[in-house]
């Protein structure tokens, strides 16, 4: 069987993904069991840094799941998991820390973030379209098919690539916070990055992987062209 060459490298970025997620799991896992100097929550390590930047109006709910935490921009919420909202681990602070960097970067109006939360609705509708769009000019042998899939698709690659700034940002948001509000002691420092690293590690394969997939279509799509 032939593979193009698109082909591979989008094999080796989804192996990459897969090792990322076991690697975030290992390392949530791992520092789970590392208590803080501090003995503070995920929850008390998240409403101290939000008071101390005057968010003092952005709620903190616990939500079911494993790694489920996020902000909710649309109903300025933050949401942590049970392991996280209840744990006093280092795992815990800092994926809590994380989550109030992107509360912070919207109160500062973020550029990356702000731009994000526009795409998103295009992006949304956009990646659940392209795959039908590509099929069907595979299929019908539509090259027409094929470029419009190509456009929609270009907005959810877009999405993926402004999510990296934002990721990277909202980690390096969290590692300063928690050291600026005496929750974080510099030799802790050390379990906090393999945290935060590991996660950032599944944006980046998952951009890659988005990305390579456009440009394997844009050739398909060049070729039929030139043949036509």
């Amino acid at each position: 069987m032939f593979f193009h060459p698109m082909d591979i490298l989008i094999f080796i970025t989804l192996g990459i993904s897969i090792w990322a997620q076991f690697r975030v799991k290992g390392n949530f896992n791992k520092w789970a069991e590392v208590a803080t100097k501090t003995g503070l929550s995920g929850a008390e390590t998240a409403r101290r840094i939000l008071d101390s930047n005057g968010l003092y109006n952005i709620p903190i709910e616990v939500v079911p799941g494993t790694l489920s935490d996020h902000y909710d921009p649309v109903k300025k919420v933050v949401r942590l998991s049970e392991a996280v909202y209840y744990g006093r681990s280092i795992a815990s602070v800092s994926v809590a820390a994380h989550e109030i960097g992107h509360a912070i970067q919207h109160q500062q109006s973020y550029a990356a973030l702000m731009l994000r939360h526009k795409i998103f609705p295009i992006a949304n509708i956009a990646s659940g379209i392209a795959p039908f769009l590509f099929i069907g000019g595979m299929l019908l042998q539509q090259l027409s098919l094929i470029g419009i899939g190509i456009v929609f698709f270009s907005a959810a690659v877009a999405f993926q690539l402004v999510t990296l700034p934002v990721e990277f940002d909202a980690s390096k948001r969290a590692r300063n916070l928690m050291l600026a509000e005496g929750i974080l002691y510099n030799e802790e420092e050390h379990g906090v990055k393999k945290v935060l690293n590991a996660a950032a590690l599944t944006y980046v394969a998952g951009a890659l992987m988005a990305l390579f997939e456009l440009i394997k279509f844009i050739m398909i799509f060049m070729q039929g062209n030139s043949e036509e």
